[in-house]
């Protein structure tokens, strides 16, 4: 029915919706410093680690706790709880959301931080927010089949820049700021929108100053005209991972260098807000672990097992990547693979290639449901067989419980199971829809029934 709806009355009603859902809860996004996190990959991470950023700074500098909101695709946070997403959406609806930030400013919160997806722009859930930052973390295909083309994913990204200064400055955060990862190739597209103030950060290239005219504003005529946070000497070890900025060293417990990225936009974002270094260093330092994010679940078993949100070709690369360079596997260790690809019509076209890149990384691979949606679960799972040319390793299991129970028994002392694709999402969503489902739960539950 969807389809036979004209697509320029689709849009008017997501436009209106935003309106009418901001106006409903009174624009509450006035009332509070926004800070806005787009990109392909690290959105979720980046937003969690600047929302913890934030609550220290602000607890430092008042004496007191202070309350930050969130809205990611790991957490929400509207100042008086917790919770772990659970709507299998990254960026809530336009009234859920506005509904969210109004909660936010009933307790008191200083700052929100949101997850502002491709998808979120283009059925315009943040046209009734009025940003105050906004980050760029990198760009990679991906929801190709929705937008369209590559070229139309990376200007929905750029809708948020553009909206960052079409919307006034407010009395509490009189400027307009964003944050551009300069090491992303695209990098030039997004450091030409205006800004009152731009920040860029960067593992590769020279440290730079901000150049500034007469009246101490920076200029938005020239793109290289911004601000660079630099990191240096990295170091990847297999608990930790090591970087330099202004002579002072941060040694953090997230792995690989896609984290180095993820804790540089938020030591950036921090710099950006006035928040000094050692605050952002002590803060950092101290996180463990991001939820369904290299995620490792130890229940005293004689192997390794990690729960992962990686849920496309490019992140599985750098999960790969990641375990390799950390050296996680011992010499005859074997590496066993859970994982599917997403049902509804999503990226079809990466679902072979998601195989093929197991194939080359893992010992063992097993291939399950992800979130088939409507789509035939035994297609999916086909389709990324197509990509693995070793059928010898290769196994199906349509049930994830019992593809995650099937790899649990297989892995011997010192192996490592991998478990991708849902991180630390609440549900599954089958044919007959959404299930209550956490990975990071059902292996916890396995283990301790084997144990």
């Amino acid at each position: 029915m969807k389809k036979l709806i004209p697509k320029f009355i689709v849009q008017m009603y997501h436009w209106l919706l935003a309106k009418l859902s901001a106006a409903f809860y009174g624009w509450p996004s006035n009332k509070l410093i926004v800070i806005g996190v787009t990109g392909t990959k690290g959105k979720s991470t980046t937003c969690y680690l600047i929302y913890k950023i934030l609550k220290e700074a602000l607890r430092q500098a008042q004496g007191k706790q202070v309350k930050v909101g969130m809205s990611s695709g790991i957490l929400f946070s509207d100042g008086a709880k917790e919770w772990l997403n659970d709507l299998k959406m990254t960026m809530p609806g336009r009234f859920k959301l506005q509904k969210m930030l109004s909660s936010m400013v009933k307790n008191n919160c200083q700052y929100a931080v949101i997850e502002t997806t491709s998808e979120g722009i283009k059925q315009y859930r943040h046209l009734g927010i009025n940003y105050d930052v906004v980050v760029f973390t990198n760009l990679y295909p991906e929801h190709i089949e929705s937008h369209g083309s590559f070229e139309k994913y990376k200007i929905a990204k750029g809708k948020l820049f553009k909206h960052l200064t079409a919307k006034p400055k407010k009395k509490i955060f009189n400027k307009k700021t964003f944050i551009v990862n300069l090491d992303d190739k695209y990098s030039d597209y997004f450091l030409q929108f205006p800004a009152d103030k731009k920040y860029g950060f960067t593992i590769k290239k020279q440290a730079t100053c901000l150049h500034q005219d007469s009246s101490g504003q920076s200029s938005n005529k020239d793109t290289k005209n911004y601000q660079t946070i630099k990191a240096g000497n990295i170091e990847l070890n297999k608990d930790s991972s090591s970087f330099i900025i202004q002579n002072s060293k941060f040694k953090i417990h997230l792995l690989g260098e896609m984290n180095i990225y993820n804790s540089l936009a938020a030591i950036t974002i921090g710099q950006s807000l006035g928040i000094t270094l050692e605050t952002s260093k002590q803060v950092l330092e101290k996180v463990k672990i991001i939820p369904g994010r290299q995620e490792f679940i130890d229940l005293g078993q004689p192997f390794k097992v990690i729960v992962d949100y990686a849920h496309d070709p490019e992140s599985l690369r750098q999960l790969f990547e990641t375990i390799l360079d950390s050296k996680f596997q011992i010499q005859d260790s074997k590496l066993i693979h859970v994982f599917g690809a997403t049902g509804g019509g999503r990226d079809k076209s990466k679902r072979s290639l998601m195989g093929e890149i197991s194939d080359k990384n893992s010992d063992i691979i097993i291939l399950t449901n992800d979130d088939p949606y409507e789509e035939d679960p035994q297609i999916i799972i086909d389709q990324v067989a197509a990509g693995i040319q070793h059928e010898d390793k290769l196994i199906k299991i349509i049930d994830r419980q019992k593809a995650i129970q099937k790899a649990l028994a297989l892995a011997k002392v010192n192996d490592l199971v991998l478990i991708t694709g849902k991180g630390s999402e609440q549900v599954i969503v089958l044919k007959d829809g959404k299930h209550q489902w956490d990975d990071r739960q059902v292996v916890r539950e396995l283990l301790a029934k084997n144990s």
